[in-house]
């Protein structure tokens, strides 16, 4: 039996983005049903999310985006101006079917999470995570900012300080902006060195994104090289993660599990195994009475479902299988994926959870980065 809770949705089963779109993958969906097979879902521990409403939303986005939002849901269309205007249906944006109801859900989530943790707790809402939303529009495939809103309730529930994780592979620019001078809040995100939204040929050290990147003071940035082995990010974890959230000693944490940082994803250069991402958050699960976790990019649908399970076995307790189960191999072997790295894949894909474990130097690159972000 375990006291932290799993929020999920079917609503992520049969939505994409679009055939040609990095999400058109199975996530969301192929992570539950993984876990499910794993026998992860304790009774009461799974919830299904509700879906937030417009006035919720209204908390961080305008009303005229979510109006926009909810009305190119409706028409499947949408006039060039409103598109230029809240960035949907260009830039990597698409107008779908569910385009309003899918994030409305993951924020939905987002809220429950919020109140299920009011008094201590932990809870994996692993539709959440969208870090780029902007308060008027749509930006790198996020509509709504579920990290921002939740942050946003954690608050006005009474909590004094909460720590914002973010381990995606892009930087967490939405969330940082959003809290970017509230003292109640500490941002600091972890992502590779000029991947967007960072600016790939700009090497100004203050650009948002930057290792001296600070925001209105209450933010760390560390853009890590290509590359970035297990051991590296344990010294990272070690060096910066752990004393910044012991010093800001928060009420929460809320942790951005993105899963695009693993060297199976196709989107990054980084090299880490799911094993890395496992090992940061069981470091930090203890360090505040109240930890969320969400989701967040992941572009193989193998490394995405085996990297998420993991997750929340970290939160929950669950032992990680030397070998899947039959009912969890099966369901792997049965995933579609028409991308260059399936031509050929890694047994390990469907016969195991855990990714064998990537050491390497700690270059000095990295080290670099420690000293000047540890204070």
């Amino acid at each position: 039996m375990t006291d932290a809770h799993f929020i999920g949705s079917e609503i992520y089963r049969d939505s994409t983005y679009g055939r040609n779109h990095p999400l058109a993958i199975p996530r969301v969906s192929l992570a539950i049903d993984l876990m499910r097979a794993l026998g992860w879902f304790p009774e009461g521990s799974y919830i299904d999310s509700p879906r937030a409403d417009p006035d919720y939303l209204e908390r961080f986005h305008t009303p005229e985006y979510v109006a926009a939002v909810i009305r190119t849901e409706k028409e499947q269309d949408a006039p060039p101006a409103l598109r230029a205007r809240h960035n949907i249906g260009i830039n990597g944006n698409p107008i779908f079917p569910e385009m309003f109801r899918r994030p409305a859900t993951a924020v939905g989530g987002g809220a429950r999470a919020a109140k299920l943790v009011a008094d201590g707790g932990r809870v994996f809402n692993l539709g959440g995570g969208q870090h780029h939303g902007r308060p008027d529009r749509a930006s790198g495939f996020c509509y709504f900012n579920e990290p921002a809103l939740t942050i946003g309730t954690l608050l006005d529930q009474g909590l004094e300080r909460v720590f914002y994780l973010d381990l995606d592979a892009h930087h967490g620019d939405g969330v940082q902006d959003a809290f970017h001078d509230d003292e109640r809040v500490f941002t600091l995100s972890i992502h590779e060195s000029g991947r967007w939204p960072m600016e790939r040929r700009n090497l100004d050290p203050a650009q948002p994104g930057g290792i001296l990147d600070r925001a209105g003071g209450m933010a760390r940035n560390i853009p890590v090289p290509e590359g970035l082995n297990d051991d590296e990010l344990e010294a990272i974890v070690e060096g910066v993660v752990l004393p910044h959230i012991q010093n800001f000693d928060p009420d929460a944490i809320f942790v951005q599990c993105g899963v695009d940082a693993l060297a199976d994803d196709p989107q990054s250069k980084l090299m880490i195994s799911n094993t890395a991402l496992w090992r940061t958050v069981a470091a930090v699960r203890g360090l505040a009475p109240r930890v969320i976790a969400s989701g967040g990019g992941g572009y193989n649908p193998f490394s995405v479902a085996r990297g998420w399970a993991g997750v929340w076995a970290a939160l929950a307790g669950f032992d990680i299988p030397d070998q899947l189960p039959n009912e969890a191999e099966y369901l792997l072997r049965g995933v579609t994926w028409r991308h260059r790295r399936a031509t050929n894949p890694p047994n390990r894909w469907v016969t195991t959870l855990a990714d064998p474990i990537h050491h390497g130097p700690i270059r000095e690159e990295i080290r670099e980065l420690i000293r000047l972000v540890a204070d």
